[in-house]
């Protein structure tokens, strides 16, 4: 159940993150679903990507298998910088080869 809930809120909160950052970038928009898919992907992979740096993976993981509103604030951040910076990266390259 932890695993589940820790997955949602990275899900949306990366979701979330491609969604601002496209809007507050017009030339790394994806569209919609494109912004919304690119953000999910990039908060969960970012998320999974901090628990193997030592200083981040006590704010994003628990070793205890517990559920802490500490480790999901730590998911949240990270799976919203995650998902913006991953949609900030495909929406420049897909918008850099279109022009080309």
């Amino acid at each position: 159940m932890e695993m589940l809930v820790s997955l949602i809120v990275q899900l949306v909160t990366g979701a979330v993150g491609g969604v601002g950052t496209a809007r507050a970038g017009k030339n790394v928009d994806l569209g919609n679903t494109g912004n919304t898919i690119a953000g999910a992907i990039g908060g969960v992979a970012t998320t999974w990507l901090a628990t193997y740096i030592p200083g981040l993976a006590g704010m994003v993981g628990n070793a205890g298998g517990t559920l802490d509103i500490g480790m999901l604030v730590g998911q949240a951040v990270t799976g919203l910088v995650g998902g913006g910076v991953l949609t900030a990266i495909v929406g420049a390259i897909k918008n850099s080869m279109a022009k080309a």
